[in-house]
């Protein structure tokens, strides 16, 4: 993909991937790539983050290199506040 992520741009993602149910593409230091969408981060007792997917099994944050949308996002409106009381 080109550029690694740090740990937090690693966690903003999926915490934004979680948050907005949308699907990521995830690339792991070993090579391998998928497509899911990140259900919740969880640290175990040893302080280990883990990313759970809805499809593939858990992985260690760690062990992630790269995490981005797997599709652009959708240029509308939708999700947006409505303002209130402001001239038409």
């Amino acid at each position: 993909m080109g550029h690694i992520l740090d740990r937090c741009d690693v966690l903003d993602v999926l915490e934004e991937s979680t948050r907005l149910k949308r699907a990521l593409v995830v690339e792991l230091k070993d090579g391998s790539r998928f497509i899911d969408e990140a259900r919740d981060i969880v640290i175990d007792d040893d302080r280990e983050e883990w990313a759970v997917f809805h499809v593939h099994e858990q992985v260690p944050v760690r062990h992630i290199s790269f995490c981005g949308p797997a599709s652009p996002p959708e240029s509308s409106y939708r999700g947006k506040s409505e303002r209130r009381g402001a001239p038409p």
